[in-house]
Formats: C-alpha cells, sequence, structure tokens
C-alpha cells in the first residue's frame, strides 16, 4: 500500500482533481478493502473517513487530495501506464483551475 495526495484547487471543487485522477481507471478499482490480489484505490476523504469533518480530517492527516493504492497483480506496465494517464488528467484539471484562479484575481 502505498499513498499520495493530489493538489486540489483552493475555491474550486477540492475534489475535482481527484476525479479526474480516479475516472478511467481500469486497472484500479475504487474501493475500501486490502488484502486481495487486485489493485485498488481509495479516497479517504470521501469513504472511510467521509463521516468526519473536514476540520477533523486535516488534523487526523487525511487531506481532500490523499489516495491510497493497493496494488495487485496486474501486469506492471498497465498499472503504470494508467497511473501515468491519471496524474495528466488531474494535472489539467489542477491547470485549469489555477488558470481560472488568475483570471477571477486579475
Amino acid at each position: 500500500m502505498l499513498w499520495f495526495e493530489l493538489a486540489h484547487c483552493a475555491g474550486d471543487d477540492p475534489h475535482a482533481a481527484v476525479r479526474a485522477f480516479v475516472d478511467g481507471l481500469r486497472c484500479f478499482t475504487l474501493a475500501e478493502s486490502l488484502g486481495g490480489v487486485e489493485s485498488l484505490i481509495a479516497h479517504p476523504a470521501t469513504m472511510t473517513h467521509a463521516a468526519m469533518t473536514a476540520e477533523a480530517r486535516a488534523a487526523a492527516g487525511i487531506s481532500e487530495g490523499l489516495l491510497r493504492l493497493s496494488v495487485g497483480i496486474e501486469a506492471e506496465r498497465d498499472l503504470l501506464a494508467e497511473l501515468g494517464a491519471a496524474l495528466q488528467r488531474a494535472e489539467a484539471v489542477i491547470d485549469a483551475a489555477a488558470r481560472r484562479k488568475q483570471v477571477v484575481d486579475a
């Protein structure tokens, strides 16, 4: 298992980058389970820790952009290619939000 954080778009939907990352994943299943042979991805802020307030999650180190991966037995090249494409989708959303913020702030 590993975890990482995606930047979120302050003032915008804080989960937009997460949705962009998760949308289109085929090898990773969005689920709250461990110990299987399949690759899984979880977004604790909307899954395992959704009942907590945003402030309580932040105090516990659970950011809005935190994702947890459990890597299964799928082919390494397939997993890496899929994660690369997912990062590109998330980056596009983050960049677009930053451009919108610049226009609004100008």
